[in-house]
């Protein structure tokens, strides 16, 4: 049996940016607003991070950045994924050297693959660090899907050890043919139970940006056997998810964290503000809740 990375739930940490760049002073609050609040880990830079339109040299700077402020507490997971597998691995090493706990990696986009591909892409990513590794499966993005048969054959890798599962008509089938050799996490805030209800250990999350100690608490219930709770959790919170993901992730987040003061600062193009009918049905769902602000 493989060792967790974490148990609980991991914020896909957004990324606050402002004229300069990456706003550093924010990045350090949310960081201790998480662990303040019973986050068990972050990952940092990966999509809800935007690290798909961050320069190399500032990606690797906000990964040693958040390493450094949380010090050990919880465990910092680096978004190191590319479509180019030479890219991929440099990333991998950079993020390893910065002081990443683990990787969190995307499969290939737009070039794709095929399955012998997609193994051969993360077996050369994972001889090239001695972290462990979360494969992260998210076809509505990448239009490419990690088959069940691939993820058995990557859980036979010793450092790749968990998988981010956002497909979840092939979860139940991963689950089975993997067991304890691929710890597997929701990729959606919707399926936390699901995926629980399968041998998952966790979520990778949108919603805890703004509802840290919610999401936690979520799957530690289910985890400890409280399963009204953890169904509670997961219906009352419904309204929120479907808000935060009325359009593309991290456009609504970072709308409603700067609602809520947060300072998030704005996305990077070629994402946009929100509609006015979406930003004023987020604004809605909000009021159903009692959101703090991060450094409150």
């Amino acid at each position: 049996m493989k060792k967790c990375i974490f148990t609980g739930s991991a914020v896909a940490i957004i990324t606050p940016f402002n004229e300069t760049g990456i706003n550093f002073d924010t990045l350090r609050q949310l960081c201790e607003f998480h662990i303040a609040n019973h986050t068990d880990a972050i990952v940092v830079a990966g999509t809800t991070g935007e690290a798909s339109t961050m320069p190399d040299i500032e990606h690797i700077e906000a990964i040693r950045f958040v390493v450094d402020i949380v010090n050990k507490r919880i465990p910092v997971i680096a978004g190191t994924g590319s479509n180019d597998t030479s890219h991929a691995v440099k990333l991998a090493i950079n993020a390893q050297n910065a002081g990443a706990d683990a990787l969190l990696c995307v499969t290939p986009y737009y070039n794709k693959t095929s399955q012998h591909g997609l193994f051969l892409h993360f077996e050369s990513v994972a001889k090239a660090v001695e972290i462990p590794i979360i494969l992260y499966n998210v076809p509505s993005r990448t239009g490419m899907n990690i088959n069940p048969e691939t993820a058995l054959n990557l859980s036979r890798i010793s450092n790749i050890v968990a998988i981010k599962e956002c497909n979840l008509n092939q979860a139940p089938e991963v689950a089975q043919l993997c067991g304890d050799d691929l710890t597997m996490y929701s990729g959606e805030d919707s399926h936390v139970l699901p995926i629980l209800s399968l041998g998952g250990k966790g979520v990778i999350s949108v919603m805890a940006n703004i509802i840290p100690a919610q999401t936690h608490l979520m799957v530690s219930s289910f985890l400890a056997g409280d399963f009204k709770t953890a169904l509670s959790l997961q219906l009352e919170y419904l309204p929120l998810i479907k808000a935060l993901f009325s359009d593309v992730n991290p456009i609504p987040v970072k709308e409603a964290m700067n609602i809520l003061g947060y300072k998030a600062g704005p996305c990077r193009m070629p994402l946009c503000d929100m509609s006015g009918s979406n930003h004023n049905a987020l604004v809605e769902a909000l009021s159903l809740y009692n959101l703090q602000r991060g450094d409150s």
